[in-house]
């Protein structure tokens, strides 16, 4: 596609709307770029390009969709943005990042998406095929933009995804020769409208797809279920709960995969490092994607082995006085506080709060019941949740969040677990997940 001359617009001016300007101002585009915070704020990052001649700083109102012909939005911008709505009004296209990227593409796409265990599958599927030979890109959504990637050669064998759902939002073509769906439940309420609207845009991942295609689902998730009627990939699942015909699942402390005209595999499920039945999920759908891709058993069984998982997901934070930490910051919806809970045997201390993404977190009244000694709210949304979880859970509610850790060490006692899961996302205290868990295990060493 030719941009000479035209006029781009870039709503969002965190990394990938930068790295978005800086590729079409590469490739001759008049780059428009504006963001809500004043400019001073958009980082160094910013500062390589301030002054390129490409470049048009413009104010956050519609005068700057004059004349443009595409605007590429950056992920945490939401559609009913009143720039979108009025560059829809005006029909010019919008698109994502992602979708700007695929269209420069030369290397197949394995697209991971699902409300929780994006980062993990994606991962660890990246640790996979390098360890099985395979030169592997792993990024979008984690790590380095698709963008980014574009500008570089592009020798890679595979190129491994994490797709938001921020992202899919604008697309028109991509089209992952595997798609991952690993779980949908109920997140970014307060961005896209509805869970209707939500579990919609999430299944666009596949809306290209072919026959030649890979589509793999949760066998045990019901949301997927009227999703695959509508999937022209060849499909398979994986499942927790059930045996299958085709299809990877858990039989005798084994992994099974079972594929017609292929020999049926087992990994033993004492490879996987990583605590909980949900990563036992992410880990199948990995094994799935991998063996599409024409890795070995042994090389499956080796690069699972040596995977130790990730940062704030569920990771062990320390101990004092025989009480354990766990650092789940990552987990910003409810269904990662569920996946969280379930992980332990015993009753934890849990943390929760932070800034509201409209969570359903009344689901969570049966499981904290069965799993949590007691609930420390903490954060904008403490008077939310509380009023949702009911009074027949024992509660305390504290502003900050190291009030709130302070105060579960003093309610613990030893052989207890205390655990962040805040099914929140961070932003009315923290930049950000990474920097609420750093705060997390700082706090805890210095109890």
């Amino acid at each position: 596609m030719d941009f000479t001359g035209k006029k781009i617009v870039i709503i969002g001016m965190g990394k990938t709307g930068i790295a978005a300007a800086r590729f079409l101002g590469k490739q001759g585009a008049r780059v428009a770029v504006t963001d809500e915070k004043p400019v001073d704020q958009w980082g160094s990052e910013f500062e390589q390009i301030a002054k390129k001649k490409w470049l048009e700083i413009g104010d956050y109102n519609a005068r700057i969709l004059k004349g443009a012909s595409m605007v590429v939005p950056s992920p945490g911008v939401p559609p009913g943005n009143d720039l979108l709505v009025e560059a829809q009004k005006k029909n010019i296209s919008v698109i994502s990042e992602i979708e700007l990227a695929y269209w420069f593409l030369k290397v197949p796409v394995i697209a991971v998406t699902g409300t929780n265990g994006k980062t993990t599958t994606t991962t660890l599927l990246g640790e996979i095929l390098k360890c099985s030979g395979k030169k592997t890109f792993v990024g979008g959504n984690i790590g380095t933009p698709l963008i980014e990637y574009v500008e570089g050669l592009q020798k890679d064998d595979f190129i491994v995804a994490e797709i938001s759902s921020f992202q899919l939002q604008w697309i028109e073509k991509i089209r992952p020769f595997i798609a991952v769906l690993l779980n949908i439940t109920c997140d970014h309420i307060n961005y896209h409208g509805s869970f209707a609207e939500y579990r919609r845009i999430k299944t666009r991942v596949f809306a290209n797809q072919t026959k030649a295609d890979f589509a793999i689902l949760n066998a045990a998730d019901p949301e997927q279920e009227e999703i695959a009627k509508t999937i022209h990939a060849q499909i398979v699942k994986f499942s927790s709960k059930s045996m299958l015909q085709k299809g990877i699942f858990i039989k005798n402390n084994n992994i099974v995969l079972r594929m017609p005209g292929v020999n049926e595999e087992q990994y033993p499920l004492s490879i996987i490092n990583l605590p909980g039945l949900h990563n036992v999920e992410n880990v199948m759908a990995a094994i799935m994607a991998a063996h599409f891709c024409g890795c070995s058993q042994e090389n499956i069984i080796a690069a699972v082995a040596a995977f130790r998982g990730l940062s704030h997901r569920i990771e062990f934070a320390g101990e004092k006085n025989s009480i354990k930490f766990y650092d789940d910051s990552k987990g910003t919806n409810v269904g990662s506080v569920v996946r969280a809970l379930e992980t332990f045997a015993k009753p934890v201390i849990l943390l929760l709060g932070g800034r509201d993404k409209d969570g359903d977190f009344e689901t969570l009244k049966p499981l904290l019941a069965a799993k949590a000694k007691k609930v420390i709210l903490f954060g904008e949304a403490r008077d939310r949740i509380a009023s949702l979880i009911g009074k027949d859970m024992p509660t305390l509610k504290k502003a900050k969040l190291r009030e709130a850790i302070e105060s579960a060490y003093k309610n613990a006692q030893p052989g207890d677990i205390i655990l962040l899961s805040p099914g929140c996302a961070s932003f009315d205290e923290f930049a950000n997940y990474k920097e609420r868990g750093n705060f997390f295990k700082d706090v805890v060493g210095n109890l």
